[in-house]
Protein backbone atom coordinates (compact mmCIF):
# COMPACT_ATOMS: atom_id res chain seq x y z
CA UNK A 1 0.00 0.00 0.00
CA UNK A 2 1.38 3.50 -1.11
CA UNK A 3 -1.18 5.70 1.15
CA UNK A 4 -4.37 7.04 1.90
CA UNK A 5 -6.36 9.23 -0.68
CA UNK A 6 -8.75 11.93 0.21
CA UNK A 7 -12.06 12.30 -1.49
CA UNK A 8 -10.96 15.44 -2.90
CA UNK A 9 -8.00 14.28 -4.40
CA UNK A 10 -9.66 11.16 -6.11
CA UNK A 11 -12.39 13.44 -7.63
CA UNK A 12 -9.68 15.87 -9.16
CA UNK A 13 -7.99 12.10 -10.71
CA UNK A 14 -11.66 10.99 -11.70
CA UNK A 15 -11.71 14.17 -13.15
CA UNK A 16 -8.59 14.14 -15.38
CA UNK A 17 -9.33 10.91 -17.06
CA UNK A 18 -6.26 9.11 -14.77
CA UNK A 19 -5.50 5.75 -15.14
CA UNK A 20 -7.06 4.85 -11.94
CA UNK A 21 -9.31 1.88 -10.49
CA UNK A 22 -11.46 2.23 -7.81
CA UNK A 23 -12.59 -0.92 -6.15
CA UNK A 24 -15.42 -0.59 -3.53
CA UNK A 25 -14.98 -3.69 -1.26
CA UNK A 26 -18.23 -3.36 0.45
CA UNK A 27 -21.42 -6.24 -0.24
CA UNK A 28 -22.97 -6.34 -3.46
CA UNK A 29 -26.01 -4.97 -1.77
CA UNK A 30 -24.23 -1.73 -0.34
CA UNK A 31 -22.80 -1.28 -3.67
CA UNK A 32 -26.05 -1.07 -5.38
CA UNK A 33 -27.25 1.36 -2.98
CA UNK A 34 -24.70 4.00 -3.80
CA UNK A 35 -20.92 3.97 -5.26
CA UNK A 36 -18.33 6.41 -6.84
CA UNK A 37 -19.51 6.72 -10.51
CA UNK A 38 -16.98 4.51 -12.11
CA UNK A 39 -16.50 2.03 -9.39
CA UNK A 40 -16.43 -1.57 -9.41
CA UNK A 41 -17.72 -3.94 -6.31
CA UNK A 42 -15.13 -6.66 -5.57
CA UNK A 43 -16.15 -7.65 -2.21
CA UNK A 44 -13.56 -8.43 0.43
CA UNK A 45 -14.21 -11.49 0.44
CA UNK A 46 -13.70 -11.87 -2.79
CA UNK A 47 -10.63 -10.11 -3.81
CA UNK A 48 -7.93 -12.80 -2.92
CA UNK A 49 -9.71 -15.00 -6.14
CA UNK A 50 -10.41 -11.43 -8.33
CA UNK A 51 -7.35 -9.64 -7.90
CA UNK A 52 -5.69 -10.38 -11.24
CA UNK A 53 -8.62 -8.77 -12.30
CA UNK A 54 -7.45 -5.56 -10.55
CA UNK A 55 -3.79 -5.83 -10.67
CA UNK A 56 -2.89 -4.82 -14.64
CA UNK A 57 -3.95 -1.25 -13.37
CA UNK A 58 -1.62 1.85 -13.04
CA UNK A 59 -2.93 2.84 -9.86
CA UNK A 60 -5.89 1.21 -7.52
CA UNK A 61 -8.13 3.43 -5.10
CA UNK A 62 -9.93 0.70 -2.63
CA UNK A 63 -12.87 2.13 -1.08
CA UNK A 64 -14.90 1.11 2.05
CA UNK A 65 -17.34 2.16 4.46
CA UNK A 66 -15.38 3.90 6.95
CA UNK A 67 -11.75 3.51 5.49
CA UNK A 68 -10.06 0.82 7.52
CA UNK A 69 -11.27 -2.23 5.74
CA UNK A 70 -9.85 -0.69 2.36
CA UNK A 71 -6.46 -0.18 4.21
CA UNK A 72 -6.26 -3.80 4.55
CA UNK A 73 -7.77 -4.26 0.73
CA UNK A 74 -5.16 -1.98 -0.24
CA UNK A 75 -1.97 -3.95 1.48
CA UNK A 76 -3.55 -6.75 0.04
CA UNK A 77 -3.51 -5.55 -3.53
CA UNK A 78 0.13 -4.05 -2.79
CA UNK A 79 1.20 -6.84 -1.74
CA UNK A 80 -0.25 -8.96 -5.05
CA UNK A 81 3.53 -10.47 -6.97
CA UNK A 82 2.51 -9.12 -10.15
CA UNK A 83 0.89 -5.82 -9.35
CA UNK A 84 3.50 -2.60 -9.79
CA UNK A 85 1.13 0.07 -9.80
CA UNK A 86 -0.08 2.69 -6.94
CA UNK A 87 -2.78 1.69 -4.47
CA UNK A 88 -4.14 3.93 -2.28
CA UNK A 89 -7.01 3.53 0.19
CA UNK A 90 -9.86 6.42 0.39
CA UNK A 91 -8.86 7.81 3.52
CA UNK A 92 -12.63 8.64 4.79
CA UNK A 93 -14.48 5.57 2.82
CA UNK A 94 -17.58 6.08 1.01
CA UNK A 95 -19.49 8.01 4.22
CA UNK A 96 -17.18 10.63 3.63
CA UNK A 97 -17.58 10.96 -0.19
CA UNK A 98 -19.24 14.20 -0.25
CA UNK A 99 -20.48 14.13 -4.16
CA UNK A 100 -22.70 11.96 -5.80
CA UNK A 101 -22.95 8.66 -5.86
CA UNK A 102 -24.10 5.86 -8.59
CA UNK A 103 -27.22 3.64 -7.69
CA UNK A 104 -28.69 1.08 -9.43
CA UNK A 105 -32.06 2.20 -8.79
CA UNK A 106 -33.25 -0.39 -6.15
CA UNK A 107 -33.70 -0.33 -2.78
CA UNK A 108 -32.95 -3.73 -0.77
CA UNK A 109 -34.27 -3.90 2.99
CA UNK A 110 -32.31 -5.02 5.49
CA UNK A 111 -33.01 -8.37 7.25
CA UNK A 112 -34.17 -6.16 10.30
CA UNK A 113 -36.02 -3.59 8.21
CA UNK A 114 -39.39 -3.37 8.75
CA UNK A 115 -42.47 -1.89 6.42
CA UNK A 116 -41.56 2.05 5.94
CA UNK A 117 -43.18 4.05 8.23
CA UNK A 118 -46.38 6.14 6.41
CA UNK A 119 -44.85 9.54 8.02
Amino acid sequence: MDGEISAEELRELLDSGADVRVVDIRSPAAFRRGHIPGSENVPFEALTDRIESVADAERVVTVCPHGQASVQAARLVGAFEGFTGRVDSLAPGIEGWPYDLETDGERESAPDEGPEAPF
